[in-house]
């Protein structure tokens, strides 16, 4: 899959799910109940307890996009996408990084929380700009950023839950990533999965086209293959 590819994907599906936690009896079973909820572009953070065999295992599944986040040396960058990642996530910008993304031939969202980040992290070569942490005033920080520099995909992946990812997405936000709001540090605690499952058909249901959290745009066709390609 190539970043135009994942682009187009993202885009279609508007939403990831980003699981980080240190539990390691519940990375597959917490990533599966998100799945099962519907979600198909899917990020392990590299603190996760055997991300790199998580994300292999994932990405052999067709109809599943698998990223890594939290990628802060090259050598996690080629290790992540050796097992299968087909986009990069860092919560910070990185030039070194973001070139190796593209020798690596997948999409590539830095960390940026400025409209100075963006544009810097835009002009090394990142199709995406992750909005992170996201900022008090939410979803009008993207529509007044957007208004001077509206070539940016800004994703932002904090702060943002069922409530008000439809005003993220109103305002111009590319698509959204769901942390916590959809991984329940509670539940991942205490193995509730059913209550991750049923967080991902919730939040999938704030961001489908047609629903209140619908952007306007025209809905994407895309057709999944495997995404270990």
């Amino acid at each position: 899959m190539s970043p135009d590819e994942f682009l187009k994907l993202f885009r279609a599906e508007r939403a990831s799910a980003i699981l980080r936690t240190t539990i390691p009896e519940a990375v597959a079973p917490a990533m599966e109940a998100a799945v099962a909820g519907g979600f198909r572009v899917i990020e392990f953070t590299m603190t996760c307890p055997d991300v790199l065999k998580h994300i292999e295992d994932f990405a052999k599944r067709d109809g599943l996009v698998v990223g890594a986040g939290t990628v802060l040396t090259i050598e996690q960058a080629r290790q992540a996408v050796e097992a299968g990642s087909r986009f990069l996530v860092s919560p910070v910008v990185d030039e070194e990084i973001i070139t190796e993304a593209a020798r690596l031939g997948v999409a590539m969202m830095p960390g940026t929380h400025t409209p100075t980040e963006m544009l810097r992290a835009h002009r090394a070569g990142a199709q995406l700009q992750k909005l992170f942490p996201a900022p008090g005033i939410g979803a009008a920080f993207i529509r007044a950023t957007l208004g001077p520099l509206p070539f940016l995909n800004i994703v932002p992946t904090s702060g943002v839950d069922e409530n008000n990812v439809a005003d993220y997405l109103n305002a111009g936000a590319f698509a959204a990533g769901f942390v916590a709001p959809l991984f329940i540090p509670e539940a991942l605690a205490r193995g509730d999965f059913e209550a991750i499952r049923k967080r991902a058909e919730l939040l999938l249901q704030a961001v489908a086209p047609g629903s209140s959290g619908s952007s306007g745009d025209q809905e994407i066709s895309v057709s999944f293959g495997s995404a270990h390609r």
